[in-house]
């Protein structure tokens, strides 16, 4: 635990620090450094009238596992659950790299969200929806974040 500790105290820096504009309002309890929250803000449509609250879950392995990302905000996605279950490649076991930062994930987990892949859709239908009636999926996405996501913090 104390390795990992380090390096989340030393990723969780680097993200505060940097003028990353994917993932901010990162809250943590400093008794238990392996349980993030914050606010992952897109910028391209449906998704850019809110922010998304996720919840970020290290193992204590980490960073030889990889963490654990739920969405805490509805949001209407094929790659997104109706438990708030991302499947996202790169924390997957199989992809999973130990020298992988975490603020490499939440640019994944933007881009994953902003190009959604409905090949690999955990909702195959609004895979289906995506791909077949593009305007129909953008706008029922865009009222889901008007009326789910969180007010975007000031400046983004």
């Amino acid at each position: 635990m104390a390795s990992s500790s380090r390096r989340l105290k030393k990723e969780l820096t680097d993200i505060q620090s940097s003028d990353s504009r994917t993932f901010c309002c990162v809250e943590f309890d400093e008794s238990n450094l392996l349980h993030w929250t914050g606010l992952l803000v897109p910028d391209k449509e449906p998704y850019n009238k809110g922010a998304f609250k996720v919840a970020i879950d290290f193992p204590v392995e980490y960073p030889f596992k990889p963490p654990k990302i739920t969405f805490l905000t509805k949001i209407y996605h094929p790659n997104v659950d109706e438990k708030g279950q991302v499947c996202l490649p790169i924390i997957s076991p199989d992809n999973w790299k130990p020298a992988t930062k975490t603020e490499q994930v939440m640019n994944a987990l933007l881009g994953l969200i902003t190009e959604p892949e409905p090949d690999h859709p955990l909702r195959a239908d609004l895979a289906e929806e995506f791909t077949k009636d593009r305007k129909k999926f953008n706008k029922t996405a865009e009222d889901y974040t008007k009326k789910y996501a969180m007010k975007r913090p000031d400046g983004y």
